[in-house]
């Protein structure tokens, strides 16, 4: 065998290497990009859920009941409310 086929072989082997080491990365890559994936599909149902929630706790209707039960917070009579306007407002 000669040096230069010697080299060839080497270099072939090297080669061969490099490739294996390339796909394993890419498999690597594509399950953690898999289950990257996963994870922000269970964060969007849960970021749904949650504006769901908000939603509901933050409902006028649901505020101004909790406000007259748990507070005790009345509306004022009339002659204590006082609407203001801007001067020069349309």
């Amino acid at each position: 065998m000669s040096r230069l086929d010697i080299v060839l072989a080497l270099v072939l082997v090297a080669c061969a290497l490099a490739v294996i080491q390339a796909q394993h990365r890419a498999r690597t890559y594509f399950v953690e990009l898999e289950r990257l994936k996963k994870e922000a599909r269970v964060l969007d149902e849960q970021w749904g859920k949650l504006q769901l929630e908000q939603s509901t706790w933050a409902n006028p209707a649901r505020v101004d009941a909790l406000a007259r039960t748990q507070l005790g917070l009345v509306a004022p009579p009339p002659e204590r409310v006082r609407v203001e306007t801007l001067v020069g407002a349309p």
